[in-house]
């Protein structure tokens, strides 16, 4: 009897053990085993390649079941346990990425992982992250604009896929399939709290502790001390299908809703506020397809997100000697919200001719605009006069993309020969829009705009004599010098082939060529193969040439801010990369990054257990990343220093990715334990400095936070039980110790005797943590489901830092993050 192996991941938090499946046999997942050999999947446009026989890893998440199986309100927490190799965290003080969670692949960059809709390209988000642990200097895809309860799975690609896909797809694919059921009403109400126990050696007095405890509502009303619970969430989904005619056309309708209340932890004194961000949401998605002929089908999809976020910016305690002592004696506390709006819409036609060809035209069009409100601030330069809330303006990036595919399999070539070609044609658009005068401009003594600061006269601080700041406090705002309105194009051409020289050997090429409008052209390749040596083992790899385009945030993003740092505030400048006092300091142009990824790795099945095991490499040339502060006191521009985007250094990667699962089902009992992992290895080959300072350039801070985008390895146990009206789900996840800088970095190494004692005491570690999660299922009838459970039971917290980290309180944004327990 012929066995077919097959690899579903899909079970609570994120996995379902592999089946061994034989033919004749009939079980309750015979369905969801045959309908995972009929999909097409992300990798691969051969329409009869499967998770089965696919010569790259593809993991495939079935959203439903994990949704429904887990307290995960958002994508990013979703995939954070689901998948080994992702990593995304909530941070603070860390201006707009506070609004936008910034995920990581592998340990790439947020943006070297390319995501689609349905097989479409989708835009990114208009941010740039410029601070916080991960991703800065990235701009990446807002995962958490799509809602999972319109998804219906989710394919991760793990591999180097430009070749394929264009550019971003250094680390890998996230495709996102969306809701085709039809004739079903679905819907959920969740509601979770976060546990404000946060053990820990504070000091007397520190900030959200004790007596010092700052509220965390936007209308400033003070909470009692000591409560139990804060970051209360409420999640509200529907989804409905309903058919289109008689031949398979359908309509599938999603609405979501989700009111998270901010979280509030220790800080430092300098830190007041210091927590997870409050968000107000709304998402609308339609996916719909309808025949026009036997052969011809017309389909659609697209959505709207819109998100009303309220995040600590870096908040102060106590007041600097910068800041209006007389208005905030005791400090306080600004804010940084945001009004999101995320749209797309794609729509085409696919059919098949006379003579075999598949044909997929389509456009596909979206739009990221994010816009900051500063509250419970102020502008010192304005003093009592100022007010307390700033319109700072913000940005918008927008995409469309028109794409023709053309596939054909040819059954009398060999085993079969699958050869595709197809063309794109991509458009963006990335703005900056001004804010209002007073969130960017310093006022003279007389309350006027300061255009000329050597002839005008700027108000001081009573104590100290220092020049009072202009801007608003906390985030300043876009002025007309910062307005951008920058576009460009691309055309791509792409041909791939498949070719099943025998059952148990296969291989696979593919050639694309782009030409980018603003900086030139790019020529990447493919190749990959699997080899079945017996009825248990498969062998596959692959090997590639890779690139990710600069994005126009990169190129064009200029801000001009206040940082503040142990050795207190400085004016810095960050300078696009058009700009003549770029170029003054010696940094040219960007290029694109250009990457060689390799692959090889089996999948082994005996009776109820399976093992997925894949090592990789990624080697990127040329990574854009934000340098340092450069001394610019010298250039008379009105700031002490300036950063710049550049091409700055050359990173290998290699890991090894797991899964090992096992599956049994006694009587009515169903047992289930699956193992995911990842290990993961970044190093920095180079730093391309040229004639600059690399400790200025990127320095060993720098380093050690690029290095740190994800832990070196990540483990997941999940067991899983179910019998009758009963289920149960318990989870042990692993993160690995990081390791980070904080600013003692930026002090004078005299202090420490050497450079090498200097990063000893600078040198924050977070040891390993183990994170539980436990859920229970009770089916209260055949429609109704009630789900009690916790993500992190134990209000696990990385290790406690006694020096000032990159936010503020009393830990960075790793490992697991710093809410503690979710109920």
């Amino acid at each position: 009897m012929k066995k077919i192996t097959v690899l579903l991941f899909s079970l609570q938090f994120g996995y379902l053990a592999a089946q061994e499946k034989q033919s004749g046999t009939t079980s309750n997942d015979s369905t969801k085993v045959n309908q995972l050999q009929e999909i097409k999947i992300v990798g691969s446009r051969n329409s009869k390649r499967t998770v089965v026989n696919s010569a790259v890893p593809i993991d495939i998440i079935d959203v439903k079941s994990v949704t429904t199986q887990s307290g995960k309100l958002e994508i990013n927490e979703l995939l954070q346990y689901a998948a080994p190799s992702f990593n995304a965290n909530k941070q603070s003080g860390s201006d707009g990425a506070d609004h936008v969670d910034p995920a990581t692949l592998r340990g790439m960059g947020p943006d070297q992982t390319l995501v689609l809709i349905n097989g479409k390209r989708r835009h990114q988000s208009s941010l740039i992250n410029l601070f916080g642990t991960r991703g800065r200097g990235n701009t990446g895809t807002d995962l958490n604009a799509i809602p999972a309860s319109a998804i219906k799975r989710i394919e991760i690609l793990r591999d180097g896929a430009a070749a394929q896909y264009g550019s971003d797809a250094i680390a890998g694919v996230i495709n996102i399939v969306l809701n085709d059921n039809v004739d079903e009403l679905t819907g959920t109400i969740s509601y979770g709290a976060y546990s404000t126990k946060a053990d820990g050696n504070f000091p007397a007095g520190t900030p959200n502790t004790g007596d010092n405890f700052l509220d965390t509502n936007a209308d400033g009303n003070k909470l009692a001390d000591g409560r139990s619970f804060d970051g209360n969430s409420i999640k509200v989904t529907t989804n409905y299908g309903t058919k289109i005619g008689d031949n398979g056309g359908f309509a599938n309708f999603t609405a979501e809703y989700i009111n998270k209340d901010k979280t509030l932890r220790p800080g430092f004194d300098f830190r007041r506020g210091f927590g997870e961000a409050a968000i107000e949401g709304f998402n609308f998605f339609v996916n719909a397809a309808i025949p026009v002929s036997d052969k011809t089908k017309f389909y659609a999809f697209g959505g709207r997100n819109f998100r009303n976020t309220d995040a600590y910016a870096f908040t102060r305690n106590n007041p600097s000697p910068r800041i209006v002592t007389d208005i905030y004696p005791n400090g306080f506390t600004p804010r940084i919200t945001s009004l999101i709006v995320d749209h797309s819409i794609a729509a085409g036609f696919r059919t098949k001719t006379a003579g075999g060809w598949n044909v997929d035209i389509s456009n596909t069009f979206g739009k990221n605009s994010f816009h900051y409100f500063i509250k419970g601030t102020l502008n010192a330069s304005l003093e009592e006069a100022s007010p307390t809330e700033f319109d700072a303006g913000g940005h918008t990036l927008s995409q469309n993309t028109v794409n023709l595919d053309l596939s054909k399999n040819y059954d009398s070539i060999l085993n079969g020969f699958n050869l595709a070609f197809g063309a794109e044609y991509r458009t963006e658009q990335f703005t900056i829009f001004a804010g209002e005068e007073g969130s960017y401009a310093t006022y003279d003594v007389n309350g006027q705009p300061i255009t000329d600061p050597l002839n005008q006269t700027i108000p001081t601080d009573p104590n100290t004599g220092d020049p009072r700041p202009g801007g608003s406090q906390g985030f300043p705002g876009y002025s007309p010098d910062n307005v951008v309105n920058r576009s460009r194009s691309n055309v791509s051409l792409y041909a791939d082939g498949e070719l099943d020289v025998s059952d148990n050997f296969m291989v696979s090429s593919a050639l694309r060529f782009e030409n980018y409008s603003d900086f030139g052209s790019t020529l990447n390749g493919k190749i990959a193969a699997r080899l079945k040596t017996g009825g248990n083992v498969n062998f596959r790899g692959s090997i590639s040439s890779g690139f990710r385009a600069p994005s126009l945030a990169q190129i064009y993003y200029n801000l001009r801010f206040t940082n503040f740092s142990s050795t207190g505030a400085s004016e810095i400048l960050l300078s696009p990369n058009n700009s003549p006092v770029t170029q003054a300091f010696g940094i040219g142009k960007l290029n694109e990054e250009k990457a060689i990824n390799g692959s090889l790795g089996f999948t082994a099945s005996y009776g109820d257990f399976t093992a997925t095991i894949d090592g990789y490499m990624v080697n990127v040339k040329d990574r854009i990343v934000l340098t340092g502060y450069f001394d610019a006191s010298a250039l008379n521009i009105g700031v002490d220093q300036a950063q710049f985007f550049v091409n700055g250094v050359d990173t290998k990667t290699t890991g090894l990715d797991v899964v090992i699962a096992w599956k049994k089902k006694i009587g009515d009992n169903s047992f289930g334990a699956t193992l995911v992992g990842n290990i993961n290895n970044m190093k920095v080959d180079a730093v391309n400095n040229g004639t600059l300072d690399e400790q200025t350039f990127f320095g060993e801070r720098e380093k050690a936070f690029l290095l740190a985008s994800a832990p070196d390895n990540k483990f997941s146990l999940n067991l899983n039980y179910a019998r009758k009206w009963f289920d149960a789900g318990l989870a042990f996840t692993r993160f690995s110790e990081v390791k980070l800088l904080d600013y003692q970095m930026y002090e004078d190494v005299a202090d420490y005797g050497s450079f090498a004692n200097q990063i000893k005491a600078a040198t924050d570690t977070y040891g390993v943590k183990i994170v539980t999660d436990l859920t229970l299922g009770f089916n209260l009838s055949k429609n109704t489901k009630l789900i009690v459970g916790s993500n992190n039971l134990f209000n696990v917290y990385p290790d406690q830092q006694d020096d000032w980290v990159e936010a503020g309180g009393y830990w960075d944004a790793v490992q697991m993050g710093f809410g503690g327990a979710f109920y």
